[in-house]
């Protein structure tokens, strides 16, 4: 069974910083790019933050770049995926969710929103002003 528990959101200031987790078991993950995706109200889901299955490359939305990191550790039967995000903005307020790529070994992680899957059941971001 593919799952996908993410957690580390919570409540920040403007300037501060969160971490986010993402546990990928159940599928062999080690070999897919992973990402993180946020969805705000009334709003679609977004890619934030992508990673390669080795974690050589990644991928940054422009809104995020020189504030957000992205990482990833590899293990037989669990993969951590993380994000590390600081000079948090209230526009960074929305729920983050953490996607599993469907293609395998892929070099560059692809930005297209609909090439992953597994979602868990997200972790709120709240960043107030």
């Amino acid at each position: 069974q593919v799952q996908l528990v993410e957690s580390g959101g919570g409540l920040a200031q403007t300037g501060g910083s969160l971490r986010l987790s993402c546990a990928a078991t159940g599928r062999t993950f080690s070999t897919r790019g992973m990402a993180w995706f946020r969805q705000a109200p009334g709003a679609e889901r977004d890619l934030v933050a992508a990673i390669s299955w080795s974690g050589d490359s990644t991928y940054f939305a422009d809104s995020v770049k020189g504030r957000f990191t992205i990482s990833r550790s590899n293990a037989k039967n669990t993969v951590a995926v993380y994000l590390q995000m600081n000079s948090l903005e209230p526009e960074n307020t929305a729920v983050y969710y953490c996607g599993a790529g469907k293609i395998a070994l892929r070099v560059v992680p692809t930005q297209q929103g609909g090439e992953y899957d597994g979602w868990g059941q997200g972790t709120q971001v709240t960043v107030s002003s």
